[in-house]
């Protein structure tokens, strides 16, 4: 299990830093997206997810769960994550997706309404990303209780 474990540890920090970067280059990218408003979002969502995935790399080790519980949180968090962000991202580019990304009151450049098929695609992708996202949280915090199995065959 510590080998799997420290695998995946190593792959969120990856997948962190590689969000930084991502944060950063979106930066430059605002201004030409179809809604920079929803760029900024993606800008703001990505630093946030980076810094969340490094904190989970950083405790991904000492959570007491059980190797097959470890990949399920794992892989949830991975889709979680990029799922949301690639809901965010398609929203920008096209600048439509108000029927599942709303703001607050009329901002200008935010988004606008798209065709079904746009607007059901970021529906699905950014849907998807809710039960898997809790689903990772709860498992993590379950797996940072003190002692115990979640998974009793898992050793």
């Amino acid at each position: 299990m510590k080998a799997l474990s420290r695998q995946e540890s190593q792959r969120l920090l990856q997948l962190g830093i590689a969000l930084l970067l991502f944060s950063s280059l979106d930066g430059f990218a605002i201004p030409y997206f179809a809604s920079p408003r929803i760029g900024l979002s993606v800008h703001t969502l990505s630093a946030l997810q980076a810094v969340m995935l490094l904190a989970f790399g950083l405790l991904w080790q000492r959570l007491n769960l059980g190797p097959r519980t470890l990949q399920v949180a794992f892989w949830c968090t991975v889709y979680s994550t990029l799922a949301i962000l690639t809901a965010y991202v398609i929203a920008a580019l096209w600048g439509v997706g108000n029927e599942t990304i709303t703001l607050m009151g009329e901002l200008p450049h935010g988004l606008s309404r798209g065709s079904a098929f746009q607007e059901t695609l970021i529906k699905v992708v950014a849907y998807s990303s809710a039960p898997t996202g809790l689903a990772a949280f709860a498992l993590i915090i379950w797996g940072l209780r003190g002692t115990g199995r979640l998974e009793s065959g898992d050793g």
